[in-house]
């Protein structure tokens, strides 16, 4: 059995929906099972609907539901869906009464649009001659309590899994949504950010799948991020840590979630575009083949704020980095980069929302200073390790471009360097051209 997991790109419309269907009708005869995300940008339109609701706009709320409705019913394929929407209707309604949108609230109105996209590709794959079977997602993910971040459940996830699919797969092609599942009682519960992609792991570990895939809108891992730096060379294989670490700093093309039940599994993970199918993509395993290159890819993260804290006395006090994560946890504020000195402390975020009180809290203790607009350059490959002359590359690289912070992860598989926003492409383009000069064939496409 594979995995096929096709994110909301991929489903985006009726089109789209039969394109995937030629993709996995190739494919059948290694019994696939398909995980789909919500259609386009469904999500988003669903809490922004659910946000017009509770600021007391019902009216236009109810207005933009019905244009969603009808986009829907439009490329449904003849999938039964009216009495999703009466539910949706009705959520929203709840939510204009009470005027408040509990995370609880939140997964129930984001959790529709894989609900529906699911049934509606099901209904197509049908209609063109495949005989797909439609499973609540929700009755096989068991999640704990932690809406809009709910975690698996994985003894009773993988009972779940192993009992239904691998049946239903004999004769059947399973058709479920990502992103979503339930707890123990039964409440809709979601996976957070890039959770289809977790769904499909989730899945493809529970069943023992042979391999998972990935479908997106992209030829697989780039050396750049195209958004940044177009016409980067494909990585045609690397490792499940590389991999972790690239999404980790900003690699879009994969969850950083999503990798976990594979790596315990050891099920490989390949990375496919949809609009491509006969390109090989990138494949993702344990132990990938040496490789003459020391950099995998280059990730970027934007969007990055830098906190610079200075003890307030002149040698750093016992427990002041204590006190400095302290404070950081207590306002559930996650840390990207660290890089420490005798007397001081510099570290970035890309959650800004309790910065402030952050602030506040560590100037009781230290100085601070506050650098806003900067962005994430990282360097990852298994071979950076091995290869001593990388830093020396790197900066000679860079010569006129100032960088901020510089830090070389525990792993060894990354170098991360800070630097302006305005910045990040100069940055990229000078290290891609330093270390993808010539690739390898037998590595790069």
């Amino acid at each position: 059995m594979i995995v096929m997991k096709f994110g909301g790109t991929s489903v985006e419309s009726a089109e789209a929906i039969e394109r995937v269907a030629g993709i996995v009708r190739a494919r059948l005869g290694r019994r696939p099972v398909v995980v789909v995300s919500a259609m386009g940008k469904t999500t988003n339109k669903l809490l922004a609907l659910a946000n017009l609701a509770l600021a007391g706009e019902l009216a236009s709320a109810l207005e933009a539901l019905d244009q969603l409705r009808a986009f829907h019913v439009e490329n449904s394929g003849g999938a039964d869906i009216a009495s999703l929407f009466d539910q949706l209707s009705g959520l929203v309604k709840g939510l204009a009464v009470l005027g408040e949108m509990t995370p609880r609230a939140t997964d129930a109105v984001s959790a529709f649009g894989e609900r529906l996209s699911s049934l509606i590709v099901t209904a197509h794959f049908r209609k063109l001659g495949i005989n797909a079977a439609h499973v609540d997602a929700r009755s096989l993910i068991v999640t704990d309590r932690r809406h809009t971040q709910a975690a698996p459940l994985f003894a009773e996830t993988n009972r779940r899994l192993s009992e239904c699919v691998p049946a239903l797969a004999e004769k059947h092609v399973p058709v479920m949504g990502g992103f979503i599942g339930s707890t123990e009682d039964g409440i809709t519960t979601t996976l957070g950010r890039g959770g289809s992609d977790y769904t499909a792991s989730i899945v493809g570990a529970g069943i023992g799948a042979e391999e998972i895939q990935i479908w997106t809108d992209v030829d697989g891992m780039l050396t750049a991020d195209p958004a940044i730096l177009p016409g980067g060379h494909r990585v045609r294989v690397c490792s499940f840590a590389e991999a972790a670490e690239l999404a980790y700093f900003g690699a879009k093309v994969l969850h950083p979630a999503t990798v976990l039940p594979a790596i315990e599994k050891n099920i490989p993970v390949r990375i496919l575009n949809s609009r491509r199918p006969e390109v090989e993509g990138t494949r993702i395993v344990s132990d990938p083949p040496p490789s003459s290159s020391p950099i995998r890819s280059i990730a970027c993260k934007r969007n990055i704020t830098l906190v610079n804290i200075v003890s307030s006395r002149m040698l750093m006090a016992h427990g002041f980095l204590r006190r400095i994560f302290e404070v950081f946890d207590r306002f559930q504020t996650s840390v990207d980069m660290l890089a420490t000195s005798e007397v001081s402390v510099s570290l970035t975020i890309d959650n800004t929302r309790a910065l402030e009180a952050i602030r506040a809290e560590l100037e009781t203790f230290a100085e601070v200073s506050i650098e806003q607009d900067q962005a994430i350059v990282c360097l990852v490959g298994e071979n950076i390790r091995r290869c001593p002359d990388v830093p020396g590359r790197v900066f000679a690289a860079l010569s006129g471009i100032r960088t901020r912070m510089v830090s070389q992860g525990a792993s060894q598989l990354n170098l991360s360097l800070v630097v302006c926003a305005a910045d990040l492409r100069p940055a990229v383009e000078s290290l891609h051209r330093e270390f993808f000069r010539s690739p390898d064939p037998q590595d790069f496409a």
